[in-house]
């Protein structure tokens, strides 16, 4: 089973890309919580150079509540990280899946509101 949700960018610029992954998160009412610059994150504590590579931890405030009233553990799953990596020839952009990450969970509830979020990042990596 694939874990990703993945698109690849062809021939834009890094942040161009993140400035649109932003728009869309937005455009589906997900907000980042948090960011994580991997590229410098490696350089300053390995000192190893890499590709640009930034982890969004995007979370839609609704669906986030409709699961932790459902399953109040789940909150270790949270938020739906969002990759950005460059690519030969672009930018790749990848969502997690939720239905993946939630298939240990038994929990037929959640798994609906699992389905429901990987449909959303699915249109959200295909408006980037």
């Amino acid at each position: 089973m694939a874990y990703t949700i993945d698109r690849v960018i062809a021939d834009d610029d890094f942040e161009a890309v993140d400035a649109r992954v932003r728009a869309a998160l937005g455009k589906h009412g997900f907000g980042v919580l948090t960011e994580i610059d991997v590229k410098a994150t490696m350089k300053k504590k390995l000192d190893v150079d890499m590709q640009p590579y930034r982890i969004l931890g995007a979370c839609n405030p609704g669906m986030a509540h409709q699961a932790i009233g459902m399953e109040p553990r789940v909150g270790a799953m949270l938020p739906c990280n969002v990759i950005l990596r460059a690519v030969d020839g672009g930018v790749e952009v990848s969502a997690v899946d939720p239905e993946a990450s939630m298939a240990a969970i038994d929990n037929a509830e959640l798994k609906g509101v699992a389905g429901q979020v990987r449909a959303m990042l699915e249109e959200i990596v295909a408006d980037v």
